[in-house]
């Protein structure tokens, strides 16, 4: 596999992660110092922190597992990444990648059963967040890791009590 499909396949990873509220999973795919820090867009081409940095992969696992809301009953939510810049030099990467969160509700069954003549899929899917993965990786041993992201949000985004 190239270098490029393994970075990509990393954030594959780390989204497939985030939509099951995985942390052991997610924190996997980052070194022990890597820094992961979110942001909101202020204006076309500027930024501002949302909140403290994440430091490593241990730290990364505790946020997910503790400060992502579970999905409820019926609910998860899907990522999707598309357009991934990748440029690699040697043991070190650069990727940029957009991405949309969707929000997914399956409708309850009702007790009586679907009704006569229903079809397809039944509940909601509703796009909540979008912007852009910008990552640096580092090949330790022959593996691709996170040394630093930052998700830079298309909207603002606020964490209570931060």
């Amino acid at each position: 596999m190239s270098d490029e499909r393994e970075i990509q396949e990393i954030l594959a990873r780390y989204v497939r992660a985030t939509d099951r509220r995985d942390g052991k999973a997610q924190g996997a795919l980052f070194t022990e110092d890597a820094v992961v820090q979110s942001f909101s867009r202020t204006g076309p081409d500027g930024y501002e922190a949302v909140a403290p940095p994440l430091i490593g992969g241990a730290a990364v696992a505790y946020a997910v597992d503790n400060y992502m809301a579970p999905h409820p009953a019926g609910g998860s939510s899907h990522h999707m990444t598309a357009d991934h810049l990748i440029e690699v030099d040697g043991d070190r990467a650069h990727m940029n990648a957009q991405f949309v969160v969707f929000r997914v509700q399956a409708a309850s069954r009702p007790e009586t059963g679907r009704p006569t003549g229903a079809f397809g899929a039944q509940g909601t899917v509703q796009p909540i967040e979008s912007g852009y993965y910008d990552t640096d990786l580092l090949r330790i041993d022959g593996e691709w890791k996170i040394v630093g992201h930052r998700i830079q949000l298309d909207m603002p985004y606020v964490i209570p009590g931060v």
